[in-house]
């Protein structure tokens, strides 16, 4: 987070009125100093582009989000992720001087690949080039056998996750780890890889496929990443990547790598509900407004010094429920409680004591007694029949959505 020297008697002439005293005041010594403009999201999302525009400028080039080079390497990641995004593109085209937001239009045959080459790079006098007795390669049988990157459609369902991550990582709750290999690499974790954030939010069917000539067991997962895109990458695929391109693990501090996956014969947890005791109005007059978060520790340990995070509103808070769970990943099943009540998560902006501006992302308006259900029906397995109804604050079928949820 002088005085002035000693100096001789001065005679002052004070003007007859308050009117007089600022029609004498030609320099604006009395003016009210204006107030600094709020900087908004959208001023931050110009800013950052416009490094990116610099870096262009300096460079001659645009920067990559491969490089080891750490400042490049998030110039890169950042462009990367507002190339996912139309609407920046959109709010970002007038500072576009370079042309970084306009995607290349890709040649529509050989020929005009051919033909654009002006410096005649792709000459062949000698016919080395010429492949037409060669034997045509066949496609592979899995038009999905190469995973690419893609825009993530349904982006809002999992940002809050990122902001809850980065908070964790702020407070020490979480810490960046080395990444300790494949066994690792399973549902609800989160990694870094080329300084973008990413989340295993699903591990698809194993599936055995031959490989080299031997059969090897594989797995598609849904990999979503910070910048809004998303993958269908195999977990072999992801696993080698972050070993190669120097990848980092998230883990929770006090725990290593390795224990914060095995799921034995142990207790795996606790999923905890609270509720605020803040005395802001604008959070006292929400009526059943609840926290849902998990830990691995005890719950007490968890909220010690609440009113010093933003994560829980800067105030003391109440524990309305705890849910403790064995051979259950239950970071999974928080993010899935997550999920089931996103339409009714808090939408609110709060500032911490340094005066960061900060959306918490794990409090929602639901009442305690559906919470009870929503964690009854995952452990069912029944959770995926229901969607919660706001307007009559209930759990309801998906195929009816007038059904109410049983106890």
């Amino acid at each position: 987070m002088s005085m002035d020297e000693g100096v001789g008697p001065v005679d002052f002439v004070f003007p007859d009125s308050l009117d007089a005293l600022l029609d004498s005041d030609v320099d604006g010594l009395l003016d009210t100093p204006e107030k600094p403009a709020k900087v908004t999201a959208a001023d931050r999302l110009e800013r950052a582009f416009l490094e990116v525009v610099e870096f262009r400028r300096v460079n001659g080039r645009i920067p990559s989000s491969t490089t080891r080079e750490i400042a490049e390497r998030k110039l890169g990641a950042r462009l990367d992720g507002i190339l996912a995004d139309d609407a920046k593109i959109a709010a970002l085209k007038p500072l576009d001087e370079f042309g970084l937001l306009q995607a290349p239009q890709a040649p529509s045959s050989i020929d005009d690949l051919l033909g654009s080459d002006d410096l005649d790079l792709l000459g062949d006098d000698s016919g080395l080039l010429d492949v037409s007795d060669l034997p045509v390669r066949k496609a592979p049988d899995e038009a999905d056998s190469v995973a690419r990157r893609k825009k993530c459609l349904d982006f809002d369902r999992f940002e809050h996750l990122f902001k809850a991550k980065h908070a964790e990582l702020a407070e020490g709750a979480a810490q960046i780890a080395p990444f300790r290999g494949l066994r690792t690499v399973a549902e609800g974790r989160f990694f870094v890889l080329n300084g973008v954030m990413l989340f295993v939010a699903e591990v698809g069917e194993t599936r055995e496929m031959v490989v080299g000539g031997k059969p090897e067991q594989k797995q598609r997962l849904r990999v979503i990443f910070e910048n809004g895109t998303e993958s269908s990458m195999y977990r072999q695929s992801l696993s080698i990547r972050l070993f190669e391109q120097d990848g980092r693990a998230i883990v929770q501090t006090g725990l290593s790598d390795e224990e914060e996956v095995l799921d034995g014969d142990v207790p795996s947890g606790y999923i905890y509900v609270l509720s605020s005791l803040s005395t802001d109005p604008q959070i006292a007059r929400i009526d059943n407004l609840h926290k849902i978060g998990f830990t691995r520790d005890s719950v007490e340990n968890r909220i010690k010094n609440a009113e010093k995070s933003p994560t829980y509103l800067m105030a003391p808070v109440a524990i309305e429920a705890s849910y403790r769970t064995y051979n259950l990943k239950t970071s999974a099943l928080e993010n899935l409680l997550h999920r089931v009540f996103a339409d009714v998560r808090l939408d609110l902006t709060q500032a911490d004591r340094t005066g960061r501006d900060y959306d918490p992302s794990e409090w929602f308006v639901v009442p305690l007694r559906v919470i009870a259900q929503a964690v009854d029906l995952i452990g069912s397995g029944d959770i995926v029949d229901y969607i919660y109804d706001q307007s009559v604050e209930r759990l309801v079928r998906r195929s009816s959505e007038r059904g109410v949820a049983d106890g």
